[in-house]
């Protein structure tokens, strides 16, 4: 059995969800299909996702949000004309859209998730409808009713442990499932959302929950390719990675996949294939639980921006017991959550994303100042983070001294380096002006 995912550039219109019914024919194992809300249809086009929240917004303001309203509609119903499907459809879909408007409740962020999951669930039941016309026997399954419960955490929720066993009956559906990604309930029978990306989260769970053989996500692009295309040129593609390299790279800007949708296939090892909606016939790229890398070998480099450090410095600090605790005791109160805190015998550092920091910078400050009695403390923002990752790393001589001969090269001076303690990874700290050049520095020191 394979569980299969489309995203919203794969359902964004009539030809695209046709090709999806076709893919999924040619193969009698793909039984249980995740869709998104369908996507933009060329640049500069609005996502589905997108105007459902401006949708939200309009109504929570007060204002008049008919032409908001108009906007959604108007997208599913030029999907249901080109698929030749009945009007009824339309209609269905904005009687549902007024009910969730009138019947919202005091909870604005639950108000929220209910009009984004919307989304997703209106359009698995229009591709339902597709497919049931093309001659496939289809059903669409509500996830609250079929056990998808999440936590509480409206915008950010998390699967509740309890899904896995509920879900795992949809094994045994005759037909294929078509099952909205992005949302499932409380146990309060709330609508609930994962993360923006999540129906990667939704597909990686039924995946976990009916032991499939493969989760398939389908994207538009061939495979997941080892460098950014948009910095380097026909980068090389990536025919195979493990879990953990594709976390590491997911985390550190590689958008083909959400990176915390790896979680319950890791838990539960189930092979993950990326590949292409509009090539599907590709092979695609692999991620597995292990593989045989090349010793010395890297898979991919990413970068990503928007983060800044806290640096700390501090005479005798090793010999202070309890330092670095109450350091990221003074995050934790505030709610910040920390990304590296790379350390000396008298410094110490924090790398965090900027986003986090915002306004609490200046009390964050204060209170490290008070608590900690730093010689020096210090914030500097504007900084990149790159990633070097590859299995083949791990016990290899060398890896760190290519890459900051490369830095050399190409004038890019270093803020911080980190190595994480599985070796498969190394990070580096650079100046938002340098990350490109650091990457294609990267890029041809490993790549050629």
């Amino acid at each position: 059995m394979k569980v299969v995912k489309f995203g919203g550039s794969s359902v964004a219109s009539a030809e695209q969800i046709s090709k999806i019914i076709d893919i999924v024919a040619a193969d009698a194992s793909r039984r249980i299909v995740v869709v998104s809300a369908p996507g933009k249809r060329q640049g500069g086009d609005t996502k589905v996702t997108d105007l459902l929240i401006t949708l939200a917004q309009t109504v929570l303001e007060g204002a008049d949000y008919e032409a908001a309203l108009a906007a959604v509609v108007g997208r599913y119903a030029e999907i249901q004309k080109d698929l030749d499907l009945p009007e009824a459809i339309v209609a269905a879909i904005e009687a549902d859209l007024r009910g969730r408007i009138e019947n919202r409740g005091a909870n604005e962020a639950q108000f929220m998730d209910t009009m984004k999951a919307s989304g997703e669930d209106n359009n698995a039941k229009v591709i339902a409808e597709a497919f049931i016309k093309k001659g496939h026997p289809a059903k669409y399954v509500n996830p609250g009713e079929a056990g998808m419960l999440l936590s509480d955490e409206f915008g950010n929720a998390e699967v509740l442990p309890e899904s896995f066993e509920r879900l795992a009956a949809l094994k045994d559906e005759p037909d294929i499932v078509v099952f909205p990604g992005f949302f499932g309930c409380t146990k309060a029978g709330e609508v609930a959302t994962f993360p923006r990306g999540g129906s990667d989260i939704t597909g990686a769970i039924l995946a976990a929950a009916v032991k499939a053989d493969v989760y398939e996500n389908f994207t538009d692009v061939d495979s997941v390719c080892a460098m950014d295309p948009r910095v380097i040129d026909n980068p090389p593609a990536i025919e195979c990675m493990t879990y953990r390299e594709m976390r590491e790279l997911a985390y550190a800007g590689f958008g083909v996949f959400h990176d915390e949708a790896i979680i319950p296939a890791v838990k539960h090892q189930i092979p993950i294939c990326i590949k292409n909606t509009n090539n599907p016939t590709a092979p695609g790229t692999m991620v597995v639980p292990q593989r045989k890398p090349k010793h010395g070998s890297v898979v991919g480099i990413s970068s990503a921006g928007g983060f800044c450090a806290i640096y700390i410095d501090k005479y005798m600090m090793n010999r202070e017991v309890g330092f670095g605790r109450r350091l990221l005791q003074i995050l934790e109160d505030e709610h910040i959550s920390f990304e590296h805190t790379p350390s000396g015998i008298d410094n110490m550092s924090v790398i965090l994303q900027s986003a986090q920091l915002g306004k609490k910078e200046a009390s964050v400050v204060e209170r490290l100042t008070r608590e900690l009695s730093p010689d020096a403390i210090a914030v500097e923002h504007g900084l990149s983070l790159v990633m070097v990752v590859g299995e083949g790393m791990h016990y290899t001589p060398g890896m760190a001294a290519k890459a900051t001969d490369a830095f050399f090269r190409a004038g890019v001076n270093l803020e911080m380096i980190n190595q994480g303690a599985s070796e498969i990874s190394m990070m580096f700290a650079v100046k938002d002006a340098d990350r490109e050049k650091a990457v294609r520095a990267l890029g041809a020191a490993f790549f050629g």
